[in-house]
């Protein structure tokens, strides 16, 4: 039986500094796809104590059952995408989980030694970094939706059939919103 407090990793999280780019560079190098390009995600919350609203665009692709994303924070915002001064962080940024009950979750989390940083949400999606003191530069995500399990499956079912055309398919939430 597995000790994994959540199961299998569902997504790794990666920051980048141009996410048409990245996307591309994925397609190419590692033949990961298709991609589904969220444009204007809008996350609400708190930074370390601290109100912040994050604006990003966001790509998914997937590797077998393994969700990428690849997320370009714009903004400059306080946020666990920017480092202490306030620049933007680039790289490996964190590992992920979809969870049933997000609280839960945190609290058995938090009494396992991690310690949350970052709580936020949008209509789709509440969501919860945390950090392990004494291993720096990499985050664990906990998320909780509705329908992101359902995502997650389509995604792998597109992959398994993507005979590699039409890698993007691009959504802005600006608009859908609007």
């Amino acid at each position: 039986m597995s000790r994994a407090a959540y199961g299998a990793i569902d997504q790794i999280g990666y920051l980048v500094d141009d996410l048409d780019e990245a996307v591309a560079r994925w397609t190419e190098r590692t033949g990961v796809g298709p991609w589904t390009v969220f444009r204007n995600v809008r996350l609400d919350g708190t930074y370390r104590g601290e109100p912040t609203t994050v604006t990003m665009d966001v790509a998914l692709g997937y590797q077998g059952d393994l969700q990428i994303e690849l997320i370009a924070t714009p903004g400059d915002t306080p946020s666990p995408y920017r480092d202490a001064t306030g620049q933007r962080l680039i790289g490996i940024h964190h590992i992920a989980w979809i969870v049933d009950d997000l609280d839960t979750a945190v609290a058995e989390a938090k009494q396992r030694g991690l310690v949350p940083v970052f709580a936020a949400r949008n209509p789709a999606s509440n969501v919860a970094y945390l950090e392990s003191p004494g291993e720096a530069g990499i985050l664990y995500e906990l998320i909780e939706g509705a329908q992101m399990r359902q995502m997650i499956s389509a995604g792998i079912i597109a992959t398994k059939t993507w005979d590699g055309s039409n890698p993007v398919t691009e959504i802005d939430l600006a608009l859908v919103s609007a």
